[in-house]
């Protein structure tokens, strides 16, 4: 396209945005409602403010197509649960509007007396309240979602006009507004039931999103963009016969309201013609993840289909080549129309944090390098002023954008030649441990002599309001490092003792001194970069910092070895090395897209496996290196997994597999569906794992049954994410289904994750009766 030609002003679009707000403002109010510090009308005051501020800095930033109910208190799927009335008998709702106690009950559990579920539900109450919904990750992102649970003989209701009322909430502010819904044949894949086919619901279902359709039809809505990620999955026959169902009767139903189809995390490959045939006014695709779908699907499309191009990375952080870019995006324009294009990132914006300004302290080339979501909507703005002939207007920004690439194709910060050539020598012998699981085992329990159903955590243990003001303290400079570490060694000091008190078996030094799992380990790791403001949330009021991998990788000198030394000096009982593993810290981390994943990862767990090697020489007998993320980085197509897990499981096995057979190895995963990949994570042949299980029941671990599961498992008895504490039979309960499925010999009893982000005042009697459960197993043994 010539600089001189002009076409129409391409729309552009956002798909979503961060809910938190630039400074969080959505986690202060969360928990400050929790608490009890402020009211519900304060916390609604509050999202309506976060609301208007996110339609305006969208205007300001050129966004033309904006998005309303995107916002939300803790998750969308949670919300769309709410809005069709799918919810439990176990939360004691009635019909009619859904309040937020019993949202949030949904979401985080309630403590208090209640009834068993007449339908015979999975939840149980035990005389404590109602635990929280099951939680697990949204696709491949480190995103939760709160799954959606459908009874027999489920029924569904509108129980919420939240999509209506934010569209009119922000048309009273003067935004014409896209409103987001997500698709109800994603959101009865996403759920779980008894029922054999989740999809035998849609009928019962659809009139729902038809009133939810027909009323923003009713109050001025033009487009509604509806949400079918799982048009990236690999469908059956009934999930698709679903969608066509779907799309047909809303065609039918609602002609006048013009849907936007969106799909994300992939590409639509085999069901691209599924989804190009569906009666829908636009499509929008992923042109990150599924770079050249777009020239297979624009001659499926009607020809006047609106087609969304998803070509800014809406995952990741790092700066858009916009030449580039608009090279990709010239001949689509020719062929299709500008008329029929619109401009967005590859998915909403939600994954990654609000603005980059706010960075003050980041090394200049590194910035140079980033856009964050206000960032990545200028760069959707300028493609768009660029497609439409005013190429002149935005030539500096191209320039800049053009320059910022090459900096970092060249940088000395990004290559180390001493770390590609470290990978390039790796071995085969480097990736297994000495000797078999049988032949280590027997070793390792005849130098821990521990009872049956030995009892541990996970690792973390409070970080309470005293931990955070310490460590705020030590960050501007108030008290410095010897009296910082004097407050560190106390807390660590109080910690193993009370463990010890409680009859704890294996112990841990409670991880006070660092602020996140990831980030604790990359700050000392080079090749990665930390951000003072570059929040994201992780699920309702959890919010994550993660690192930048932006070069090659390696350990400058122990990382942990320290605190593991005075905490193990404080007791004559195992204390385990707590590390995180490669495949977590890069999943969890904003990662280059310069080199493939599967090589950095290598890097770290070189960098892992030095940190293992010095724990053992220091005396270190247990070290825990945690995978939480290693299922969420599955790619999303089948066909792909194995490719995944090779590189994933050789680079766990890369860590932990420089330590004599005396050495036990223990791994933790997080919210995982084991059953698909259950090979894999045996083949990690870590000593021990410990899962998260107790919101499904001990479910998860009939993979490990069916797989006959060789090594040591600890299946999590209680749930952390909720402020619950559960009693001992409730407990014993869950320990009884997990001895129904595993050996005697291969149960170990913890909680399902770290404590960090309890309360002591939850934390002490949960462990107490955990303590108490193991005790009670033995006895019955």
């Amino acid at each position: 396209m010539s600089n001189s030609s002009s076409v129409a002003s391409i729309p552009v679009a956002t798909l979503g945005t961060p809910r938190i707000g630039p400074h969080r403002e959505l986690k202060t109010a969360l928990e400050s409602f929790w608490s009890g510090k402020i009211d519900e009308a304060a916390l609604v005051k509050t999202a309506a403010q976060l609301r208007a501020d996110n339609w305006a800095r969208q205007k300001a930033r050129g966004v033309t197509v904006i998005p309303s109910n995107d916002f939300s208190f803790y998750d969308q799927v949670l919300d769309t649960s709410v809005m069709v009335g799918a919810i439990p008998a176990i939360y004691g709702w009635k019909g009619g509007p859904v309040s937020l106690a019993t949202y949030f009950a949904m979401a985080r559990g309630s403590q208090g007396d209640g009834e068993a579920c007449e339908h015979g539900h999975a939840h149980q109450h035990h005389g404590h309240g109602a635990p929280a919904q099951e939680m697990t990750k949204w696709f491949d992102t480190n995103y939760h979602y709160m799954v959606p649970e459908f009874a027999k003989d489920q029924t569904f209701a509108l129980s919420s006009t939240k999509p209506i009322d934010e569209y009119r909430e922000a048309k009273v502010l003067g935004y014409q507004t896209r409103p987001v819904l997500l698709g109800p044949v994603t959101f009865l894949k996403l759920g779980k039931s008894e029922l054999p086919d989740r999809m035998s619901l849609l009928p019962k279902l659809l009139p729902v999103y038809i009133d939810v359709l027909g009323r923003l039809a009713a109050e001025g809505a033009d487009w509604v963009q509806i949400d079918e990620p799982c048009l990236v999955l690999d469908l059956d026959a009934a999930e698709k016969a679903a969608l066509r169902a779907a799309y047909s009767e809303f065609a039918l139903k609602v002609p006048g309201l013009r849907i936007m189809l969106a799909t994300y995390f992939g590409a639509l490959d085999d069901n691209a013609a599924l989804a190009a045939r569906l009666p829908v006014a636009g499509i929008h695709l992923d042109l990150v993840r599924g770079r050249a779908q777009a020239e297979a699907i624009i001659h499926l499309l009607p020809a006047d289909s609106v087609l969304s191009l998803g070509v800014i990375d809406g995952r990741n952080v790092w700066r858009s080549d916009l030449p580039n870019v608009l090279e990709r995006l010239e001949p689509i324009l020719k062929q299709v129309g500008a008329h029929r294009i619109q401009l967005a990132p590859s998915c909403s914006l939600l994954h990654v944090p609000v603005d980059l300004d706010r960075e003050t302290k980041l090394d200049a080339d590194l910035k140079s390098w980033l856009a964050f979501s206000l960032q990545k909507m200028t760069e959707l703005s300028t493609l768009g002023k660029a497609l439409s002939g005013q190429r002149d207007v935005v030539k500096d920004e191209l320039a800049a954008s053009a320059a910022a690439a090459a900096s970092r194709q060249s940088s000395p910060k990004v290559h180390n030649k001493a770390v590609a050539d470290r990978v390039a020598a790796l071995t085969a012998d480097m990736a297994n441990r000495r000797s078999a699981f049988a032949a280590r085992a027997q070793v390792q329990r005849d130098r821990f002599k521990l009872p049956a159903f030995p009892t541990t955590t996970i690792g973390s243990f409070p970080q309470t309001s005293e931990v955070r003001k310490a460590r705020a303290a030590f960050t501007k400079g108030t008290i410095n490092q010897v009296e910082y570490d004097r407050f560190l060694r106390e807390e660590t000091r109080r910690a193993v003792a009370w463990q010890e008190e409680i009859g704890l078996d294996v112990l841990v030094h409670g991880e006070f001194e660092r602020n996140d799992m990831v980030q604790y380990f990359g700050e000392q790791l080079s090749g990665f970069a930390f951000t003072q403001h570059a929040w994201v949330q992780s699920y309702g009021s959890r919010c994550v910092r993660p690192p930048i991998l932006f070069g090659d990788v390696s350990r400058p000198k122990p990382m942990t070895v320290e605190w593991w030394t005075y905490a193990q000096s404080l007791t004559k009982r195992p204390m385990k090395g707590m590390l995180t593993g490669p495949v977590t810290i890069l999943n969890w981390s904003f990662v280059r897209d310069d080199i493939p994943r599967s090589e950095s990862c290598r890097q770290i767990a070189l960098a892992i496996r030095d940190e293992v090697t010095d724990l053992e020489k220091a005396g270190a007998t247990m070290i825990q290196i945690d995978e939480a993320a290693l299922r969420e980085g599955l790619p999303l197509r089948r066909s792909e997994w194995k490719a995944y897990l090779d590189w994933a499981v050789g680079s766990f096995r890369i860590a932990a597999s420089g330590v004599a057979d005396r050495t036990q190895i223990h791994t933790h995963m997080c919210y995982s569906e084991f059953n698909d990949i259950i090979d894999a994570i045996g083949a990690m042949d870590a000593d021990v794992i410990s899962i998260e299980t107790s919101r499904s029941k001990m479910e998860l671990l009939d993979a490990f049954v069916t797989y006959r599961y060789p090594n040591e498992i600890g299946p999590g008895v209680y749930d952390i994410h909720s402020p619950r504490v559960p009693d001992v039979s409730e407990m014993t309960e869950l320990l009884l289904l997990a001895r129904k499925r595993l050996t005697e010999d291969q149960l170990w009893i913890n909680p399902d994750c770290g404590l960090k982000t309890r309360g002591w005042a939850e934390v002490r009697p949960a462990l107490v009766n955990m303590v108490a459960a193991a005790r009670e197993m033995r006895a019955r043994a």
